[in-house]
């Protein structure tokens, strides 16, 4: 931005210019420009490589869910029990994150219909704090089953995690036995559960309810596993193969049951409630 520019965009009465940093993103995977609308509009996905772009929990429920959705609170939880502090209490980092998020946890919930078939979907949201299960998230999640279950509807559920929350220690590990029952429950109901793997999907999130669904859909690219591959290669002592951790090898492998375009996405997912959804879903 050159010193007019940044001079003009300081008078606040003047419409602000857009900017280079506004109209081009750079794809981490060819590295090559990409003008933001067309990015945009083209379901963050790079429109030269296919690479697919994280994005919030609100533009994926927008992408999933029909209009007219309805986003349920985030649960209010007990926050930082532990009184943690690492480089800087858990109370600023959380402060920090809800300044640049519009909610207040890292798993959010709409409740609607996808393709006119009644569904609840939880998106988890890496941009805050890396998306990391705490007790907010293992609530949020079962609050969606809840909903699930009350009307009768699929659960849907979009991961993407770095793992469990270390700030709140052995309490965010309790939230994966937590949220087992709750896809216990589910099946028990005879509702569907689906799981769509996104990048990253990691940590004790895989170990949990990421891969308890029904169906295992994955996104092209994404990275999902429990350990980190430098752990895991330094642990065997062998080097791993090319792919190991992304759907692609993973959907060889068998851990999941499909690799799905995210502009095919929610076609995909309306095809699987034809067949899995209760008729009596409300």
């Amino acid at each position: 931005m050159n010193w007019f520019t940044r001079v003009r965009n300081s008078i606040s009465w003047l419409p602000k210019r857009s900017t280079d940093e506004n109209l081009w993103v750079k794809c981490p995977s060819c590295q090559q420009m990409v003008f933001a609308q067309e990015y945009q509009e083209n379901a963050y996905v790079c429109p030269r490589c296919e690479h697919h772009g994280r994005i919030g929990a609100d533009e994926r429920l927008r992408q999933l869910l029909d209009e007219g959705f309805e986003t349920l609170p985030v649960p209010e939880v007990r926050e930082d029990p532990l009184k943690f502090k690492d480089s800087q209490k858990y109370t600023e980092r959380l402060k920090k994150a809800r300044a640049k998020s519009p909610h207040r946890d890292a798993f959010i919930v709409g409740s609607g219909a996808i393709e006119g078939k009644p569904a609840v979907v939880g998106v988890q949201d890496f941009t805050f704090m890396g998306g990391s299960m705490g007790m907010a998230v293992g609530t949020a999640f079962c609050q969606g089953a809840e909903r699930a279950l009350t009307r009768r509807a699929p659960y849907i559920v979009v991961t993407a995690a770095g793992g469990a929350r270390m700030q709140e220690g052995i309490l965010s590990l309790m939230q994966m036995p937590k949220a087992t029952v709750m896809t216990r429950r589910l099946k028990e109901a005879g509702l569907p559960y689906i799981v769509v793997l996104t990048d990253p999907t990691t940590g004790g999130v895989t170990a949990s309810y990421a891969m308890l669904g029904d169906v295992h859909i994955a996104e092209p690219g994404a990275l999902i596993g429990f350990a980190g591959q430098r752990v895991i290669q330094d642990t065997i002592r062998e080097q791993l193969p090319d792919g190991f951790q992304r759907a692609e090898y993973l959907h060889k492998h068998g851990m999941v049951d499909m690799v799905v375009h995210r502009h095919d996405l929610k076609d995909t997912i309306a095809t699987l409630l034809d067949y899995l959804a209760p008729a009596e879903a409300a």
